[in-house]
């Protein structure tokens, strides 16, 4: 649904984005993330039409978004990072009118559905200049979804919402997702990793990873992290570990418990760990395996393409 190859965008001598070649299929939910600049709102405005590429193909749902904008335009539901409203209408009035503009058909009826999906039903009659921040960011995602485009994308759609209307809006997220193409860009890892079938990491205009979550922090990990806990005090223990010449990296967490990074090859050595810390008189209170989670993994990314870039 959407497919991009060879996007760029200059703006002088500075290059916003450099090459960038993705897709996102139906029934996908595509996490687009990116440090602040890298590149993320200028790649989505180009791809809903409101700015033109340097060079670069965009095809929505098998049209140009260049040649056929209109055509493409009427199958993309789009939340700008800054929603633009009518503050001296009310809320039905506001997305009554946009339904007029999109033909939607029974648009009295897909207003009240919209309204009930963004949970502002009972907001309806109010104006929009008297809403929160949040509120308002609720009435911008019925209106991205208001004729049921078949691509949605989705600029910050949980800022200024509390902590339910979140956890409620990637819920709908999610439901939309089953039917359609979600992109969606978002500064908070753990948003991506709860919803997001694969994910786009930007940095400094180019992608530097593209994956599922799971497979992220495979390839981030290699080999493997375990936590190890002990009862009481663990005063020797970290010397014990740095005396494990196979260890990849030790990190005390707190005063007894301890990360360590084990290498790969498929050699399960927690047995050998357990042994080490018993056998010299420490009572073993935890050893488990953990995963990096997405912010490690998106910290390590950024941090790595930055030295790349310094050398």
């Amino acid at each position: 649904m959407i497919k991009v190859e060879g996007l760029s965008k200059h703006y002088g001598q500075r290059i916003a984005i450099n090459d960038l070649t993705f897709h996102a299929d139906k029934g996908e939910i595509v996490g687009f993330l990116g440090p602040n600049g890298a590149g993320k709102t200028t790649t989505m405005r180009i791809l809903t039409g409101y700015m033109p590429a340097t060079t670069g193909s965009v095809n929505i749902a098998g049209f140009d978004i260049f040649k056929e904008s209109l055509e493409a335009r009427r199958h993309i539901g789009y939340l700008p990072e800054n929603v633009p409203l009518y503050e001296d209408m009310k809320v039905w009035q506001y997305l009554d009118y946009l339904g007029d503009l999109r033909s939607v058909p029974n648009r009295g009826e897909r207003v009240e559905a919209v309204m009930g999906l963004v949970g502002m039903t009972d907001r309806a009659e109010s104006f929009i200049s008297s809403l929160s921040k949040g509120m308002r960011q609720r009435v911008g995602l019925a209106q991205a979804i208001l004729h049921q485009p078949k691509v949605l994308i989705l600029d910050e759609p949980t800022v200024g919402l509390d902590p339910i209307q979140k956890r409620d809006v990637l819920e709908l997220i999610r439901e939309l997702g089953k039917d359609c193409t979600v992109l969606f860009s978002t500064h908070i890892l753990s948003e991506a990793q709860a919803i997001c079938n694969r994910l786009l990491i930007i940095n400094n205009g180019q992608i530097v990873a593209e994956d599922s979550p799971e497979k992220l922090q495979r390839r981030m990990t290699g080999g493997e992290r375990v936590k190890v806990s002990v009862a009481g005090d663990a005063d020797g223990l970290m010397q014990l570990f740095k005396g494990l010449s196979w260890l990849d990296g030790i990190r005390s967490v707190s005063g007894n418990s301890f990360e360590l990074d084990l290498p790969g090859g498929g050699k399960d050595m927690r047995p050998a760990i357990a042994r080490l810390v018993v056998e010299n008189g420490y009572e073993l209170l935890e050893l488990r395996s953990m995963d990096l989670n997405l912010e490690q993994i998106y910290l390590q990314l950024i941090r790595s393409d930055a030295e790349a870039g310094a050398h």
